[in-house]
């Protein structure tokens, strides 16, 4: 058993812990992360957002090649798939940037503690790892310890043929059928890989649209495209129970819609509900502190908990669980401690679908704008006429830029279509500066961009785009 005393410790190294360490360690605390896992990066890095994307990018340079290269001119006699090539580049791309961690935690002088937390008291852990513990103490500890899939009681997970994310980022082969339950960000990117891949994909959502509480509007688009590829939806559709045939290699799904109970039949079924904070075996209450309605732990403005010196950020507390929004949490919450500016503008988080178009947003959804009775403007403009979407083949998808009615601030925007996850950081960083639809109009954007697209949909907010 080993004694240690730090300045500030995080519990967890995804997104949170890792960049919040380096920066408390910048601002020169004398600072530890414990990580249960053998690699720093949590979740994000490991098993979520940075191997779905690598997928992402490689099933789309596949789809690209067998479906719309020759359309620019440029012919290819056979595109065959190496799945185990795609999947190894997958793992190198997360083993790069995992140990890009490991070298800023020496180069910043960060201890790195393996084994799983436990409080003793609020400045006291008990860190196990394997047969061994030790005792770690702290000025301050920082609770970052992420989110996981959310089961369903009645579809347990059961490798290979019910999976979560973790699972289907890694299938050894292509699937025929995936059935995804859940038509959010997670269900949508990785039916996207399967299916720019070759597997045939359907979706079964308890809503009756997707993407959650976005912009009704931009998903209505997002899924007649989805549709276009060839994916199924069954919205309004409640699963009851799947039963497996390992024999046939098969899993059959039972839901329940508006118009009576169905059966569909794949080989593989991927469980995508959305996530659920972790705050297992901390011993949360040795130290008096509780969690909400929904798992979380509440904090106040500058993310101190209940219990004095215990602070929490990311995804076990309340918001959009996003790396991003982990990441900004754990440096302002850091940079407070050192009296510098400690809030966070959850209004202006931006969320992406990294899909085929992808989608992207932030701020009000017109849909709130509408129940809360909130007046407003409303533009709009197609990338069917904007002139580098048009070369670029990738016409599919608008712009919507919403504003208040009368004093023209930017109230929220929402994108489907190419490089949307790019293009929506111009309208957060207006909406950060409390800038107005003539703010973002009045800006010279190059010609020919994308970027246009933004431009004119301000424009249209005051009926004056150019290009309609």
């Amino acid at each position: 058993m080993s004694d240690h005393a730090f300045d500030l410790l995080f519990i967890g190294g995804g997104p949170a812990g890792y960049v919040g360490a380096i920066r408390a360690a910048q601002l020169g605390f004398k600072t530890a992360c414990v990580e249960r896992y053998p690699s720093l990066g949590g979740t994000c890095l490991n098993v979520g957002c940075i191997p779905s994307k690598a997928l992402l990018e490689s099933s789309e340079h596949f789809a690209t090649a067998r479906k719309d290269l020759a359309s620019h001119g440029v012919r290819v006699a056979q595109v065959d798939l190496d799945l185990t090539t795609l999947l190894q580049r997958k793992s190198d791309v997360v083993t790069q940037l995992t140990n890009g961690i490991n070298h800023l935690f020496k180069k910043n002088k960060i201890t790195r503690i393996t084994g799983h937390a436990a409080f003793i008291d609020p400045h006291t852990l008990r860190v196990r790892h394997q047969d061994a513990e030790e005792i770690v103490r702290a000025d301050r500890i920082i609770i970052a310890t992420g989110s996981k899939p959310t089961p369903l009681p009645h579809l347990p997970f059961n490798a290979p043929f019910i999976v979560s994310s973790t699972g289907a980022l890694s299938f050894t082969e292509v699937p025929k059928h995936l059935i995804v339950v859940g038509a959010g960000v997670i269900g949508l990117e990785l039916g996207s890989v399967w299916a720019r891949l070759g597997a045939k994909v359907s979706f079964i959502e308890a809503m009756p649209k997707i993407l959650g509480a976005n912009d009704s509007e931009i998903c209505r688009h997002a899924m007649r495209y989805f549709k276009k590829q060839g994916m199924d939806f069954f919205l309004d559709a409640k699963v009851q129970d799947a039963t497996i045939d390992p024999d046939a290699a098969q899993v059959t799904v039972t839901y329940q819609s508006p118009k009576g109970s169905h059966q569909i039949v794949g080989d593989r079924l991927l469980v995508a509900v959305g996530r659920q904070p972790y705050t297992q075996g901390l011993d949360l209450d040795r130290i008096g502190l509780s969690l909400d309605e929904r798992g979380r732990i509440p904090v106040d403005d500058h993310f101190a908990t209940a219990v004095p010196g215990v602070y929490a950020v990311g995804d076990v507390i309340a918001g959009p669980m996003l790396a991003h929004k982990a990441e900004h949490d754990a440096i302002t919450c850091v940079e407070g401690l050192r009296g510098m500016a400690s809030l966070v503008n959850h209004h202006t988080i931006p969320y992406i679908a990294y899909t085929q178009p992808e989608i992207a947003g932030v701020g009000h959804t017109e849909d709130h704008l509408q129940a809360q009775g909130i007046p407003y403007r409303k533009g709009t403009f197609p990338f069917l006429a904007n002139g580098r979407a048009k070369a670029m083949a990738q016409t599919d998808g608008m712009v919507k830029i919403l504003v208040e009615r009368d004093s023209d601030r930017i109230l929220g925007a929402h994108i489907v279509g190419p490089r949307a996850g790019d293009l929506i950081a111009e309208v957060v960083l207006a909406m950060e500066f409390g800038a107005s639809a003539e703010d973002l109009y009045r800006t010279c954007h190059a010609h020919p961009n994308l970027g246009e697209a933004i431009k004119e949909a301000a424009l249209a907010t005051d009926g004056r785009s150019l290009a309609m």
